[in-house]
């Protein structure tokens, strides 16, 4: 099956069948539905390098994680892979396993085979970030660099919505477990808090400081929580919650009756905990999703201005872990 077949079925030009498929907005919406709706009907599908040939594409994106056993990546590489396939895209999936100075190596050594790079929470410095958008049509999802362009996430939103739902529980005293400390996302979320609590002079954050972002992590902080005398805490995410729920349920602390506990990313083990974890999440398959569009919408109209997403916003879930705050800490 050749795209001269699927030109003579749908009577257009050979080239416009190649401009349908390789420039889609290249074509009139009525002319691209009806060719796509052929190549589907006929099984055609396009021979990748010899449309490199022709376009200069590789048909290829990368998308680099720092680490793919967390849930929160693997949430977000599904989305990456549902939107590139639905535009004819192969994805390269590569993980840093949390070492910032992977991801320089890995962005360069894909570069030559891909279109574009989806950099996913990147824990490289901004100067690194900057250095290899230079070399390379790259997009940001969860941080925000110069003016890369930037699939963003409003921590501010959900660190506020967390703390005050703590806050009309009753709990003015607030540890927060944060994740690694090259992480933005972690110190977007310390900033955040900070900010809330000079909105409310009654709350008192306590900064327990920086921990690995598994349940390890969690299990490591759970007894710093338990003396910092706080009677919530927020995680960095919600494998570090369910570590902290771990330890707590071992050290005989109640929750939430002696302590509440919140985590982000809402992933599905929040709902499978006892208790169930309270968490902010987002739609991390839409981040994904919405890196690909701005991904592609660049490799195919580079002289395009950037365009920057800054309209996924937390949601929180109120679950099991979180209740009124006990009369006193737990000793």
């Amino acid at each position: 099956m050749t795209a001269r077949d699927v030109a003579r079925v749908a009577g257009v030009s050979v080239s416009t069948v190649s401009r349908a498929l390789a420039k889609p907005d290249s074509v009139s919406q009525p002319t691209r539905d009806k060719v796509l709706q052929t190549a589907r009907g006929m099984g055609y599908r396009p021979n990748l390098a010899a449309r490199g040939l022709i376009t200069g594409r590789t048909g290829t994106i990368a998308l680099i994680v720092p680490d793919l056993e967390n849930p929160f990546f693997a949430a977000v590489a599904k989305g990456v892979q549902s939107k590139a396939r639905t535009a004819g895209y192969a994805v390269i999936i590569a993980d840093s396993d949390e070492d910032p100075s992977q991801e320089a190596d890995l962005v360069r050594s894909l570069a030559k085979q891909v279109d574009g790079v989806l950099l996913c929470s990147p824990r490289a410095p901004d100067s690194v970030i900057v250095q290899l958008a230079q070399e390379c049509t790259i997009v940001l999802v969860n941080r925000r660099c110069g003016d890369i362009p930037t699939v963003a996430i409003d921590n501010l939103d959900g660190v506020r919505q967390a703390v005050m739902h703590l806050r009309a529980l009753g709990h003015r005293t607030i540890a927060y477990v944060g994740g690694p400390s090259t992480s933005w996302s972690n110190r977007q979320r310390i900033d955040a808090l900070r900010n809330v609590a000079t909105e409310h002079t009654e709350l008192e954050v306590i900064d327990l400081g920086s921990f690995q972002p598994y349940i390890s992590g969690g299990i490591a902080a759970a007894d710093l929580v338990i003396a910092s005398g706080a009677t919530a805490v927020l995680a960095y995410n919600d494998l570090v919650a369910l570590g902290i729920l771990k330890r707590l349920r071992q050290r005989g602390v109640h929750v939430p009756a002696d302590i509440s506990v919140v985590g982000v990313d809402d992933i599905p083990m929040s709902m499978l905990t006892t208790p169930a974890l309270t968490s902010v999440g987002i739609p991390l398959v839409n981040c994904g999703r919405a890196g690909v569009d701005m991904l592609l919408s660049l490799v195919r109209e580079p002289s395009t201005p950037p365009v920057h997403h800054h309209d996924l916003s937390f949601r929180l879930v109120v679950r099991e872990s979180t209740g009124p705050c006990p009369t006193a800490p737990p000793v």
